[in-house]
């Protein structure tokens, strides 16, 4: 019998004075069996760090050709592409050259993917940044999100603050580019 995914009903109020975005957020995602409990929320981090219209979860792991997070405009063209965890080289050239912008949120330490992306070739690979927060964060956050969960993110001067039904954590975002 093949598993299901789990999903989650999250409620999440936005706001992100660094680039002066609010919203109040209903968000219904769904982490595959294949997915740890990190990687999905990074997905919500990504998701919300890059917020703006036209926003979109995709497949995420399901789909060869899409990445965890897209956006796309009016006329259906693809206008940012986001990957999450440690997507290869060759993903990220093709959603730079397919997308006005790229970028990549990693759940894990972000060094290894960095020197893979150091010799291959990404268009643009100057321009996508390559994202990611401190592990002990992502471990205390993901084991507070439940199926049901009321989430306030706040992001100042790079730095996350988070509320999970009442329980506050804080990271910094890390930031490093895909040319190295």
């Amino acid at each position: 019998m093949a598993l299901t995914a789990t999903l989650y009903h999250l409620t999440l109020q936005l706001a992100d004075m660094d680039r002066e975005v609010y919203a109040d957020l209903a968000l219904r995602v769904a982490q595959q069996p294949s997915e740890t409990a990190e990687f999905m929320l990074v997905r919500v981090l990504a998701y919300a760090l890059e917020y703006e219209e036209g926003i979109a979860f995709t497949e995420g792991v399901a789909a060869v050709d899409q990445p965890a997070v897209w956006v796309r405009d009016l006329t259906g063209q693809v206008t940012a592409w986001i990957e999450v965890g440690a997507p290869d080289a060759e993903r990220v050239h093709r959603g730079s050259k397919l997308a006005g912008r790229a970028a990549v949120y990693s759940h894990r330490d972000p060094r290894t993917l960095l020197a893979t992306y150091a010799t291959s070739k990404i268009h643009r690979a100057a321009e996508v940044p390559v994202y990611s927060f401190d592990r002990d964060f992502l471990i205390q956050a993901a084991a507070k999100i439940q199926r049901r969960s009321k989430l306030a993110l706040t992001v100042t001067e790079r730095q996350i603050y988070l509320d999970i039904d009442g329980q506050d954590l804080t990271t910094p975002i890390h930031q490093a580019s895909a040319a190295g």
